[in-house]
């Protein structure tokens, strides 16, 4: 056993050729380092450009869909409510297609007016056990969406719409909650 620690001791008598092996270790370490925060601060700022794109399309949804919202009310507006209300009698609501408006909930009126995400929304929230309120993230996980501030501001402003519209409650806490009874789902039929 004093084989193994002759060769050691050896060096450290010769002084130079350890103080070379470490300065050679010490400055691979400081090559290293300074690489590791280079790639954290590139990493730093690539998820700081992710996020701001994120807002930048979550933004622009939202001014699509206030877009047409606002059309379609302009469009509303220019319609005799007598030919409406003849119409809603003789036809049954057909199906929304995605990008329309949340209409006004009235007794009678289905769901799938709705368009599918608003649909989903519905859905789930009436799905719920005891109709307990949640947050706009916890909607946007149950619907198997990534819980980024951009799609659970996307869920929220759709969960607004339909607490606007009469088809969902919103709770000063900002939670939402199902108003009603089962709805009809994407399919049709009873969601709850």
């Amino acid at each position: 056993m004093r084989e193994r620690f002759d060769v050691p001791f050896r060096l450290i008598g010769e002084g130079c050729a350890v103080a070379s092996i470490l300065g050679l270790l010490e400055a691979r370490e400081a090559v290293a380092r300074e690489r590791v925060e280079g790639l954290r601060e590139a990493a730093a700022r690539a998820v700081a450009v992710l996020e701001a794109g994120e807002i930048e399309l979550d933004r622009r949804v939202i001014a699509r869909e206030e877009l047409v919202e606002a059309l379609a009310v302009s469009a509303a507006g220019t319609t005799a409510v007598t030919e409406a209300e003849a119409e809603a009698e003789s036809v049954p609501a057909p199906a929304s297609l995605p990008g329309t408006t949340v209409p006004s909930w009235q007794e009678g009126l289905p769901a799938r007016v709705l368009s599918p995400d608003y649909q989903r929304i519905l859905g789930m929230l009436a799905d719920l056990p005891g109709r307990e309120p949640v947050k706009a993230k916890e909607i946007a996980v149950v619907l198997g969406l990534e819980p980024t501030p951009a799609k659970v501001e996307g869920v929220r402003s759709k969960a607004r719409r339909l607490a606007e519209r009469g088809w969902l409650v919103q709770e000063a806490s900002g939670m939402f909650s199902a108003v009603r009874g089962p709805v009809a789902g994407p399919g049709g039929g009873s969601s709850a």
